[in-house]
């Protein structure tokens, strides 16, 4: 049986649960320990996969097809290995199986409860990883103490405290200690309260993370201590990083690994293995180079909303040793008269995924633009589609063709509902989820980028490329060069006399981790990279007669 980590959030959200989870687990990794985390959410959606990213950021999907939260993707990005669909549960989804299980008679005639009902099957959702053959289960609670929400899951975690061995079963707290900049000093009263309202449901934590934007002196950590009920050992600081990938190691300097491993009475462990790591962030922290790369979504205000996304360039600029600036753009603003104003000082443009009708014509001039004026293009999903109806209004010459999600009665439906799509009407978790294979044609970018032509990649879409338009458009000069080896749907579209123009039906930023950067993003950067060196080498009259 696994030994069992809860981490709990105090007094905010936003504190950043999911990246010391996630550190805390790297740090367990790197010492040799099977690890693994999961992230219990207080809402009562089943998964975030039907909610605005306005809402919830953005929605990450595993291998198995899971709709989930954004934290699972920190996990994978931290710890190289995938989550399921067993790592990420809601309210939603518990209530739903205990009714499910009501229904069907499960529970004999009793009258179904909160405690012990549904605190059951929370708890049974727990330990569920537990027996996979993991060292260490990390569960993390989304919420703040406090919140009616997150109560039953409070209460489950009281009660395993109680069931467990206490060798088994340890609880983090991340609170927050505000600097007051008028009074010039940290102030502790916050996270008394919070510890205080943990230890009123019965849950007194083991250790306690303070987040901070000061150093915490040796008094403050005793105050802590002493209101708290923790050693002064047990009180760690977790200061502001210039990048979340410092935190694992300022969570390594404040010995929070070992702690945890002495209180878990865990003793066959080696001594942190984080080469990797490290020579990662000396690239991160020392570029030779710089790049600009617009972004074009209409969720632009809400940076989770495109987090994956965001967190794909930073490997994929540690890897080509640039540094990736990234511009916003929203769609909705962008117009054949003011595009070259917006876009003219980029080195590169990705088209971001996205739904609906909103900022589509905008992103559709983005994409005429980068493929007119040779900059290097990157579409992913909803902006793959949008390159093959901007191929198809200004090449084939096709003016009204558009995408049946938008336009209903488009007479060239360049884009349409996939046929396994016509009959469903529920729209959770209905989609074509998951990870499916792509065949790569021979002799293409993407065989270049890819290295081989069997790949698998994560899918979130209900629209496809229309194959009845295939032929006309590989004519032209788009060439499929990825398609699904069962069902013929086309997953990447290249534009061979372009420097780089490259979009995929998949989402390749789902898959990018610290340790194995997403080749889509290695080479679009390496791209762009190369795009400044040519502007350069045209604006220094000496260096094109060097080069000649």
């Amino acid at each position: 049986m696994a030994k069992f980590i809860f981490v709990t959030g105090g007094v905010t959200s936003s504190l950043g649960k999911g990246i010391i989870a996630a550190s805390l687990a790297k740090l367990l990794q790197a010492r040799g320990l099977k690890v693994t985390i999961q992230k219990f959410d207080p809402y009562i959606n089943v998964d975030p996969g039907t909610l605005n990213p306005y809402e919830h950021g953005e929605c990450y999907v595993t291998e198995d097809g899971a709709e989930t939260d954004l934290d699972l993707g920190h996990y994978e990005r931290f710890l190289n290995i995938y989550t399921s669909q067993a790592n990420n549960v809601t309210t939603g989804r518990i209530y739903q199986t205990v009714i499910n299980k009501e229904r069907e008679g499960a529970y004999l005639g009793k009258t179904v409860q909160v405690v012990p009902h549904i605190t059951d099957e929370i708890k049974r959702r727990m330990l569920l990883l537990g027996n996979k053959g993991y060292d260490v289960v990390i569960t993390e609670l989304g919420g703040t103490v406090g919140d009616i929400e997150s109560l039953p899951f409070i209460e489950a975690v009281r009660q395993l405290q109680w069931e467990l061995p206490e060798e088994d079963c340890l609880v983090v707290h991340l609170t927050l200690i505000p600097y007051l900049r008028a009074a010039k000093e940290l102030k502790t009263k916050p996270t008394q309260h919070s510890v205080r309202m943990l230890s009123q449901e019965g849950v007194h934590p083991d250790i306690i993370v303070c987040r901070t934007e000061e150093q915490l002196s040796p008094e403050i950590r005793k105050k802590v201590a002493l209101f708290c009920n923790v050693k002064p050992e047990a009180v760690i600081e977790a200061a502001d990083a210039p990048t979340i990938y410092e935190v694992p190691l300022a969570m390594m300097r404040e010995k929070l690994d070992l702690i945890c491993l002495r209180k878990l009475k865990i003793t066959n462990y080696a001594d942190p293995d984080l080469t990797k790591w490290k020579e990662f962030l000396d690239k991160l922290k020392y570029p030779k180079a710089k790049v600009t790369i617009g972004l074009i979504g209409k969720y632009i205000e809400l940076q989770d909303a495109y987090k994956s996304i965001l967190e794909a360039f930073v490997h994929a600029g540690a890897v080509n040793e640039c540094k990736v600036n990234i511009v916003n753009v929203h769609s909705e603003f962008i117009t054949e008269e003011n595009v070259a104003e917006k876009l003219g000082n980029l080195d590169g443009l990705l088209v971001a995924p996205g739904f609906g009708l909103r900022g589509i014509e905008g992103k559709i001039t983005a994409v005429k633009y980068a493929r007119e004026k040779g900059l290097p293009f990157f579409g992913i999903c909803l902006g793959m589609q949008m390159s093959v109806i901007e191929f198809a209004r200004n090449v084939l010459n096709l003016k009204d063709a558009h995408s049946t999600e938008m336009n209903e009665k488009t007479p060239d439906p360049v884009i349409d509902l996939m046929e396994t799509q016509k009959e469903v009407t529920a729209k959770g978790g209905t989609m074509r989820l998951g990870s499916y294979p792509c065949e790569i044609k021979k002799g293409t970018l993407a065989e270049t980028i890819y290295g081989t032509t069997e790949i698998t990649e994560r899918h979130r879409h209900r629209w496809e490329f229309n194959n009845a338009y295939l032929e006309k458009f590989e004519q032209a000069g788009m060439v499929a060069s990825g398609k699904n080896p069962e069902t013929g749907l086309v997953e990447i579209v290249e534009l061979p006399n372009h420097p780089f123009f490259i979009g995929v039906q998949y989402h390749p930023e789902l898959k990018s981790t610290v340790e194995n950067p997403h080749p889509l993003f290695v080479h679009f950067i390496k791209a762009a990279k190369e795009s400044v060196e040519k502007k350069e080498v045209s604006k220094t009259p000496h260096l094109q007669s060097e080069m000649i």
